[in-house]
């Protein structure tokens, strides 16, 4: 299930809650610094489980937001991982999972504290960092809406 939605609508900006978006095949989430932006691939959007982003809290006594892991899409009960290589369904928009959003330099220093240096939070965050995903079909993403995986074909 979606638990929140962040954009921001450039790079570098801070991420912004919202309670719905619009995605469009090959371009992304409409108002997202990365819309239309095809510099590598599974650019158009990215899932993170939220169990994640709390076991990364729980682990370092930290309270970060899932905001701030810079991903758009937080998941509740859903295995990302497993997505990669297949194709799934939100609110009746289509995804292709395409890799794992294994995490950056960038993030190990938006996370790092004066106890937790970044190259542990990049350590922290290895396969746990959720997926970069390509839109295959335009819709609408709303907080509280399920995902539906399809069948792999034979």
């Amino acid at each position: 299930m979606i638990e929140a939605i962040f954009i921001a609508a450039r790079s570098g900006e801070p991420q912004v809650s919202v309670d719905r978006v619009s995605v469009i095949p090959g371009k992304g989430i409409v108002g997202d610094r990365n819309f239309d932006r095809s510099d590598w691939p599974g650019q158009n959007i990215t899932f993170i489980e939220a169990e994640a982003v709390e076991d990364f809290n729980r682990t370092f006594n930290l309270t970060i937001s899932p905001g701030d892991t810079r991903r758009n899409v937080v998941t509740r009960g859903v295995r990302l991982n497993d997505l990669v290589g297949r194709l799934f369904e939100v609110g009746g928009a289509r995804f292709y999972g395409v890799e794992l959003c294994e995490p950056c330099a960038t993030l190990g220093d938006e996370l790092a504290t004066d106890t937790l240096p970044a190259s542990r939070v990049v350590k922290a965050w290895v396969h746990k960092g959720g997926l970069r995903a390509n839109v295959i079909s335009d819709g609408e993403l709303r907080c509280g809406m399920r995902f539906s995986v399809q069948a792999m074909p034979d």
